[in-house]
């Protein structure tokens, strides 16, 4: 993405002036799906693909934002009723007010901005969206008072209230605090983070896009939060202390099998591994052990198809392809149901397997995957 695309396109909106530009990333989550609401650990990376947006104060109460990629132009105001009915200027309206309640005087600005975070693949385009203007607002109006984390739960809540979307806060957190050749260890209880060096040399990354959705995931996934519920309140009757599933273990588990419906301990039974894999993840990084890291994501991957059961056919036949191509990790990425899947390639085996995933892929569904490579990059910043 270059800025000179977004600049030309600010000053052909604008005044013919220019102001200063700012960039978020996408994401990637390299292992640890579902764990976020059970108390556990996530391990996600920014990623060099993201949104770039221009902005200049213009000295009214009003923002006119322009999306490069929709070629959309929309004005509105910054009190809680000039709420726009667009859906992508709902996102900055939300980043604006949520700034506003933070004591950040947001005034009048111009802007344009575009993005190339795939859509719809499961890299948080929107956290990119979020982050880029969070970002931007703390620097170009609230003198950087708001700190990382404040910036990272002002595009949660953004998400929260202007979006009615009930996200947790990897998304944002990875776009804001990405760093390049790291993956960053979140423990969603406490918030606390770590980085761990990840520079895979002789390995490349690659999402294959099953271009598939499925509409059961919203109810699912409900379903599948009460299940981790279930096992914890019965697990609390032997031991009380218990308040997440990250606090409890297999025997514990296994303790309660029988007074449990067996749906519920397979449930269960995924997310107590898969909370142990991330950190056996991260202990295999420090010994850049890369081989480790991809059989633990091929667990993560049985684990999400037959314990948990988010996967589905067209993300298990990529996982099938990534073993028979010798691809050294592989597993379905995000809350399930459709997306990418991740993979962890040598150099020399990249192309066959990615020609192999395609033809194959389209022979069996009738359309082709799409592939994208990614680059573990910096968070949010301002480039010029």
């Amino acid at each position: 993405m270059e800025i000179e695309h977004v600049r030309s396109r600010f000053i052909k909106h604008f005044d013919g002036t220019t102001g200063s530009v700012y960039t978020s990333p996408g994401r990637i989550n390299l292992i640890g799906e579902h764990t976020d609401y059970n108390g556990g650990f996530v391990f996600p990376g920014a990623i060099d693909k993201g949104i770039m947006a221009e902005l200049k104060a213009n000295g009214k109460q009003k923002v006119c934002a322009y999306s490069i990629g929709l070629k959309d132009y929309v004005e509105f105001g910054l009190n809680e009723e000039d709420a726009p009915r667009t859906s992508w200027a709902r996102y900055l309206f939300g980043i604006c007010r949520e700034m506003i309640k933070r004591g950040v005087k947001v005034e009048g600005f111009n802007t344009a901005f575009s993005g190339d975070v795939p859509l719809g693949a499961g890299m948080s385009s929107s956290a990119a969206l979020e982050s880029a203007y969070a970002y931007a607002l703390n620097d170009l109006f609230g003198n950087n008072q708001i700190d990382k984390f404040e910036l990272a739960k002002t595009g949660q809540a953004t998400e929260h209230h202007y979006i009615g979307v009930k996200c947790g806060i990897m998304d944002q957190f990875a776009s804001v605090f990405g760093k390049k050749d790291n993956l960053i260890r979140l423990d969603c209880r406490s918030l606390e983070y770590q980085y761990f060096p990840f520079k895979p040399d002789g390995y490349r990354l690659v999402l294959i896009d099953s271009v598939v959705k499925h509409e059961l995931a919203s109810s699912a996934y409900n379903k599948r939060r009460q299940s981790c519920e279930a096992a914890v309140t019965a697990i609390q009757k032997n031991h009380p202390d218990i308040e997440f599933l990250r606090d409890a273990n297999m025997d514990m588990l296994k303790e309660v099998k029988s007074g449990i419906s067996p749906e519920d301990f397979k449930r269960a039974e995924y997310i107590i591994e898969e909370i142990q894999r991330v950190l056996d993840v991260c202990d295999a990084l420090e010994q850049k052990d890369y081989e480790r890291v991809g059989q633990k994501m091929y667990e993560a991957h049985h684990g999400m198809s037959k314990l948990y059961e988010v996967s589905c056919e067209e993300l298990d036949f990529l996982n099938d392809c990534a073993r028979k191509n010798h691809v050294t990790g592989s597993r379905v990425m995000g809350g399930g149901f459709g997306g990418c899947t991740i993979n962890l390639v040598k150099n020399e085996l990249y192309d066959a397997f990615v020609n192999e995933a395609v033809e194959s892929f389209k022979h069996r569904f009738n359309r082709s995957p799409k592939i994208y490579d990614v680059i573990i990059s910096d968070g949010a910043h301002k480039l010029i």
